[in-house]
């Protein structure tokens, strides 16, 4: 095992990484878990003891920001360091293609052993860019279509968290290799179910956000989310105490985050710091200041290259990351990156949405301003939901906005107003701000060659009812199938 000073001196300086010191890599992905939703990030009654450790002991981001809030289309982004649009997975159960270069493969090049294990949901061309791929299955998180047209229940098994597998692959893998684990969960995606924990949490435990109405449905309804947390949390303290066990620990980086916010109305899929704000956390022994907060702007497109940075196996040829590398070792440095650009593509729903975020701002351009920011249809079949809708004629404006048409521009004041829910986009006091915003977003789609006039899909769910529409097929089309002249 490397002395920390040792790996420290070595992390300072690019390229400088001999073999023997390159850091082991566990990038543990929870599945639909929400900023804020963590002990260590002030939840007040959240049981998360050892992902909070994780953050006591390295830096936690606190402008973390992912480029869409969509389980499959967020993932493929992670894993090439590109826009969703520029995967040609950028819609929900979209493959993503065999042309896309991965950072995976890059550190398998480059001598290490490499594992994806628990959830996929990236479809099969890519699985060699992995020495090992061991699936959760996909029954947690796709509904299946039954033989008479109807839905079937959503059922995950005897492994309903999707982790079962990882502590043993770790034990399993290779002593002669520096090792990267992609460990993706399942928790906490609905649906939800009872006796998930030993001691669950009750609805008195739930902090219930604005923009959702404060009634015992939404409240019963977070609990059953926070203990699909709280369980996540185990299996991320099996891993930590499987890497101190081995010996190992002191020389691997971990790094936890989510793939979108939580799946709840005005969360997942939108752009909204509850739908793309991410809860990234980074440990690395001797180099992490313990206990820290990095405030600096970073994006899911970042962690490819972070992780191809420490590792020493090379850029990808087409990511758009910048490394926050040297944000490990001083997390008060300078920034990296000035914007950070997330979309809205389909999801469960027809919908195009993009922005453009600081630190200080955001700015959101919706391109279907016609349609409502419906939820992901299983939120639509959720509690919560049901709720709202009972309650329909006494909703604020912002809990409204679920079931009514959205404006055309959305400006927010993050700092002032962390929620969202004071639309500056018509203050002539913002207007220069808005101006600005408005080139970068402009400048951007030009760079990344984002479609114009964007992929629309057609819904696959009632927006009321949450059940499916015919015709609706799993596994659903590729992009090349549904859009064979936009290849």
């Amino acid at each position: 095992m490397l002395r920390p000073a040792l790996l420290f001196s070595l992390l300072l300086a690019p390229g400088a990484v001999a073999a023997e010191a390159l850091p082991n890599v566990v990038l543990i992905i929870a599945d639909d878990l929400g900023d804020g939703d963590l002990g260590c990030e002030g939840h007040p009654h959240l049981r998360t003891p050892n992902i909070d450790r994780l953050a006591a002991e390295g830096v936690r981001f606190s402008n973390a920001v992912l480029t869409i809030s969509s389980c499959s289309p967020s993932r493929a982004s992670l894993l090439t360091g590109k826009y969703p649009h520029e995967t040609d997975a950028e819609q929900l159960h979209w493959p993503l293609p065999a042309r896309n270069e991965t950072f995976s493969e890059r550190l398998k090049n480059a001598g290490y052993f490499t594992a994806a294990v628990g959830k996929w949901h990236l479809g099969n061309e890519v699985k060699d860019r992995f020495d090992l791929v061991v699936e959760a299955g996909s029954g947690g998180f796709v509904l299946p279509t039954g033989p008479d047209g109807q839905p079937l229940e959503m059922t995950t098994g005897t492994n309903p968290s999707g982790c079962d597998d990882w502590v043993p692959v770790l034990k399993n893998r290779p002593r002669d290799k520096p090792f990267f684990m992609w460990f993706a969960a399942l928790d906490p995606h609905r649906d939800y179910a009872a006796e998930t924990i030993p001691n669950p949490h009750t609805a008195a435990d739930a902090v219930v956000p604005p923009f959702l109405p404060d009634v015992p449905a939404t409240r019963n309804d977070l609990a059953a989310y926070m203990d699909e947390v709280t369980r996540l949390d185990g299996y991320v303290g099996d891993v930590l105490a499987e890497l101190d066990r081995q010996g190992v620990a002191e020389n691997t980086l971990v790094i936890f985050m989510s793939d979108n916010g939580r799946p709840f109305p005005r969360c997942k899929t939108t752009l909204y710091d509850s739908g793309v704000k991410t809860p990234l956390i980074a440990r690395l022994p001797g180099v992490t200041p313990a206990g820290t907060t990095c405030e600096r702007l970073v994006s899911s497109v970042d962690v490819s290259a972070t992780i191809l940075d420490l590792g020493d196996a090379g850029p990808l040829k087409h990511g758009r990351g910048e490394s926050f590398r040297p944000l490990l070792k001083t997390p008060d440095g300078p920034a990296i990156r000035e914007f950070a650009f997330s979309e809205k593509n389909w999801h469960d729903y027809d919908a195009s949405q993009r922005s453009v975020r600081t630190t200080d701002y955001k700015y959101i351009r919706n391109l279907a301003p016609e349609l409502p920011n419906t939820p992901p249809a299983d939120a639509v079949r959720s509690p919560t939901f049901r709720a709202m809708q009972n309650l329909r004629p006494s909703l604020t404006q912002e809990q409204a906005e679920i079931f009514t048409p959205g404006p055309a521009e959305e400006l927010y004041d993050l700092r002032a107003d962390p929620h969202e829910l004071n639309n500056l986009a018509a203050d002539p006091g913002h207007a220069a701000v808005l101006t600005d915003l408005r080139t970068a977003l402009d400048e951007w789609n030009v760079e990344t060659a984002d479609p114009n006039p964007p992929l629309r899909s057609p819904d696959e769910f009632d927006r009321e009812t949450g059940t499916p529409k015919p015709p609706r097929k799993r596994p659903r089309p590729t992009k090349a199938e549904m859009f064979p002249d936009r290849q």
